[in-house]
């Protein structure tokens, strides 16, 4: 399963790169996301590791495998014949920014997946998107 969603947002790209890095931050800015917990201290770098909890889904360790500072983060988790991506993306114009969210899955078990989670990781995508653009256009930290 791919999945992508792009949405403008009224907010520079430095205020979104903010939401997007501060993932511990998340669950107040989405109820897709119950609890994010960073394996280390200092900013986030290719490396990383975080524990992610979604409602309705086993808790997950994810880990940031591309970062392109102020502009993009991929970060991804692997279980049982399964990987998933989540990929991160802000590209700025003055005032206004354009925010990419993806979701990718591949191995055998992608189609399975695809089948019993797909409206749900579409669902939660949705959340997160509108939750970024809330965040950053209400200057909330």
């Amino acid at each position: 399963m791919d999945y992508e969603l792009t949405v403008d947002v009224k907010a520079p790209a430095e205020r979104v790169w903010e939401q997007f890095v501060d993932v511990e931050r998340w669950p107040q800015m989405t109820k897709s996301i119950s609890d994010v917990r960073l394996l280390q201290s200092g900013p986030l770098q290719v490396g990383s590791q975080a524990i992610v909890k979604q409602p309705r889904l086993p808790r997950a360790r994810w880990q940031v495998t591309e970062l392109d500072p102020g502009r993009s983060f991929t970060w991804q988790t692997s279980a049982g014949g399964l990987t998933t991506a989540g990929s991160h993306a802000v590209e700025g114009n003055g005032s206004e920014s354009t925010v990419v969210l993806g979701l990718h899955q591949h191995g055998p078990l992608a189609w399975l997946a695809a089948v019993v989670y797909g409206r749900r990781s579409r669902r939660y995508l949705s959340m997160e998107i509108e939750g970024f653009r809330s965040a950053a256009e209400s200057g909330s930290k």
